[in-house]
């Protein structure tokens, strides 16, 4: 007897199928509820906690008309107060008393030029490539003392004053002195700068206890995050019963924490420009803000390019009726491209990529995956790259499938037996 199509399946089997797309669907809203940490949390790991990668983030900065122009106030100001030109000038024209009313009028005028030229000097050091060196060990140093502010420990160029995280910039206004010295400016030479003008003010220490606390808790994971959300997505696709469908959601759910970081970092933006608003720096505080998180802006993009992607991806392989069509419509086109290019020496070849085209396929995607991710510089430019090595590589094997499975057809006509009548 055969057995009825109408007859239910076994409870266990039921029971397993449900399993699995309970699974499926806790691995996806777990890893939909994570992405956006995940990715925050690694674009610190890598951009804060790594020294190189930072200095290679801010280097840019050296040529930012903001970032100079902060500076450039700062040591100014920090040398002009410090030194009292007409009160020099006072002094240099007081044993010319004959000539003292009239050389009066020129202490104002004289005392502007100086200062003038002061700001001269200081601009022209800030262009050089000897302040670009500067910068890159400033940065160094300011890298490392914040490690050592975030983990609980002081000093460096970056350290708490008070109540507030301050930079040190005593360096940079040591060298424009040795500068003006040199172009004959000798009185700046032994002009003190108090320590409270050598600093540049970066945040309020309050907000330091929170960020503290943030990084105790997210460093220990924050460089597993990501890959741990990547396996919980693909553990989603794998237990569903429909993939194609789960291929989608999956897509959803990452174009839709694409959208949630952008939203996260305009916050970011707005809350970091207002912390810095009253202090020296915060002209310049967007601009620092946008570049060091530009490696997080890039891999956004690309987050949100790779869930449309999937979301094409889960339509284009499910069983829905246009997504059939377009599938059907583009197969047909390469595999009849490639039983027009059959050549028979290279028949066997094509036969082993009929029989294997389904692995081949997610090596192919591997591939793709491998040269986005090749050195942790994820950008939309290597994505579009990626994305084309994928389709050209997944159309090349539909062409061979097509060869090898023309290939076979003709062996299967020329050994079928011959009719007589």
């Amino acid at each position: 007897m055969t057995q009825d199509s109408t007859t239910p399946m076994p409870a266990t089997t039921t029971n397993a199928s449900r399993g699995r797309t309970a699974g499926a669907v806790v691995c996806l809203v777990l890893a939909a509820l994570l992405t956006t940490p995940a990715a925050i949390a690694y674009w610190g790991q890598r951009t804060l906690n790594d020294g190189e990668r930072y200095v290679e983030t801010v280097g840019p900065l050296v040529q930012s008309p903001e970032i100079q122009e902060v500076l450039a106030t700062r040591v100014t100001t920090a040398i002009s107060q410090q030194v009292d030109i007409e009160g020099l000038l006072d002094q240099a024209f007081a044993g010319l008393s004959d000539e003292a009313p009239r050389l009066e009028l020129l202490a104002a005028p004289l005392s502007a030029a100086i200062n003038g030229a002061i700001d001269r000097q200081v601009r022209a050091f800030l262009a050089s490539d000897a302040f670009a060196d500067l910068w890159t060990r400033l940065n160094v140093r300011a890298q490392q003392a914040f490690q050592r502010i975030l983990e609980g420990r002081g000093g460096g160029a970056v350290s708490l004053q008070g109540d507030d995280v301050v930079l040190d910039v005593g360096e940079v206004i040591d060298e424009v002195k040795a500068r003006l010295v040199d172009r004959g400016m000798t009185f700046v030479e032994n002009a003190p700068i108090p320590e409270t003008d050598r600093t540049i003010v970066l945040m309020e220490a309050p907000r330091v206890q929170q960020i503290r606390t943030i990084y105790a808790f997210s460093d220990p994971v924050a460089r597993w995050a990501l890959p741990v959300v990547g396996v919980l997505y693909l553990g989603a696709v794998l237990l569903a019963r429909r993939r194609p469908r789960m291929t989608v959601a999956v897509g959803i759910a990452i174009a839709v924490n694409a959208v949630v970081l952008a939203i996260a970092l305009g916050v970011g933006r707005q809350l970091f420009s207002n912390a810095l608003a009253e202090t020296s720096f915060g002209p310049a505080s967007t601009v620092f803000y946008e570049t060091l998180s530009a490696y997080l802006e890039r891999g956004r993009q690309v987050v949100l390019m790779l869930g449309l992607a999937l979301v094409v991806a889960g339509w284009f392989t499910g069983s829905n009726r246009s997504g059939t069509a377009v599938r059907t419509a583009i197969r047909g086109a390469l595999e009849r491209f490639g039983a027009g290019v059959v050549h028979g020496q290279l028949g066997l070849g094509w036969r082993w990529v009929t029989d294997n085209v389904a692995w081949l396929r997610v090596v192919a995607v591997g591939a793709a995956v491998v040269v986005l991710a090749w050195g942790n510089e994820i950008s939309p430019e290597r994505w579009w790259w990626s994305l084309a090595l994928a389709l050209v590589l997944l159309a090349v094997l539909q062409v061979l499938a097509g060869a090898g499975r023309a290939v076979s057809q003709a062996a299967s006509r020329d050994h079928a037996p011959t009719a007589h009548a």
